[in-house]
């Protein structure tokens, strides 16, 4: 069964889809100004001349060619009602998709919820794109990392990523070095490394589309003993979400697994966000694991589990593996060490 045919049965009104990674998903069609009409009998893809080509080659689907203003083109076409991506059309297209009448009715996660469980070539891309995540930060780990600043340390990273086969990384590579760490989104910047502090990386590959997400923690020599705690605390709380991770439990049961035991060791209130989130062609996507996460673990899910710990002004700590989730323990696809490892 093709992914159109998957999702015809959710549907209550033909769906008109515009967000990139689902039309991608979909019908494998990469473009920045593109509209799927998915219909109970067939599905009509529209985009400008710039597209064309590449469109009237995609299989299932009837293609449209388009004025540049997609949205104003798309109004003067399409008739009756319509469901539309409401977390994916602006206010201001909205406007312009009704200006002619056009009946329109939100829909949400339709396409979404269908990408949440991976097939297995979207795994293997996943399992390769995690593998390359690994072994770049073994060579990272091998390097010197004090004296050089935050975005040097980044960059390499993303050399790494290349020089093992990735197309790139996946999203901006994080390296939070001292009290930077502190910050859990936190941008590389020029601070340059010194002894006896946390760094944390946070980045991923990109293998024919989809996405790795790894977090590790390294110690630039002897830490302060609040830190060394916190890094304890942090890994116990990992491993305890980890295991809790399987079919069937929810996003707030495996949050609650990995809170609980933070919260126990003391660091419940540097525990700000939630223990983790989909993986697939974007880095963020369904399902969520968070204290008010509305979704259940399914077979074929690709998650994170990245408790972290963050201490103003000292520095921070978080411990991230992406696994897939299946009916017994989890599949761990990112395999560099977690224990602490002290660079210099």
């Amino acid at each position: 069964m093709t992914r159109l045919e998957r999702l015809r049965p959710s549907l209550e009104e033909p769906l008109l889809v515009t967000a990139p990674a689902n039309v991608l998903y979909l019908v494998g069609f990469s473009s920045s100004n593109a509209a799927l009409l998915v219909e109970p009998d067939g599905a009509q893809l529209f985009s400008d001349f710039r597209y064309a080509e590449t469109g009237r080659a995609v299989p299932e689907v009837e293609f449209i060619e388009t004025k540049r203003n997609l949205y104003a083109d798309l109004a003067e076409r399409l008739t009756g009602p319509v469901g539309f991506e409401a977390n994916a059309v602006t206010f201001a297209a909205h406007e312009t998709l009704g200006a002619k009448g056009l009946e329109l009715v939100p829909r949400r996660g339709l396409v979404e919820a269908l990408r949440g469980v991976k097939d297995e070539g979207e795994l293997e891309a996943i399992r390769a794109a995690a593998a390359i995540t690994s072994e770049a930060y073994a060579r990272l780990a091998d390097e010197r990392f004090t004296g050089r600043t935050e975005r040097e340390l980044a960059w390499r990273l993303d050399t790494l990523f290349h020089e093992l086969g990735a197309s790139g990384p996946a999203f901006e590579t994080i390296v939070a070095s001292g009290p930077n760490g502190a910050r859990p989104h936190s941008r590389p910047t020029d601070r340059v490394l010194a002894l006896g502090e946390t760094v944390v990386i946070d980045a991923g590959a990109l293998v024919d589309g989809y996405c790795s997400d790894c977090t590790r923690t390294f110690a630039t020599g002897l830490l302060p003993e609040r830190l060394r705690e916190a890094y304890a605390a942090c890994l116990e709380g990992q491993l305890a979400g980890v295991a809790a991770v399987r079919a069937g439990v929810t996003g707030v049961e495996a949050d609650a697994a990995a809170r609980d035991s933070i919260d126990a060791a003391g660091f419940g209130e540097e525990f700000g966000h939630g223990l983790g989130h989909g993986v697939g062609l974007e880095v963020h996507e369904a399902p969520r694991l968070s204290r008010d996460s509305p979704h259940t673990l399914a077979a074929g899910n690709v998650v994170t589990i990245e408790p972290g710990i963050y201490l103003p002004q000292l520095g921070g700590i978080r411990i991230e593996d992406l696994v897939i989730v299946g009916d017994g323990d989890a599949e761990i696809l990112t395999t560099f060490t977690k224990e602490l490892v002290a660079v210099t």
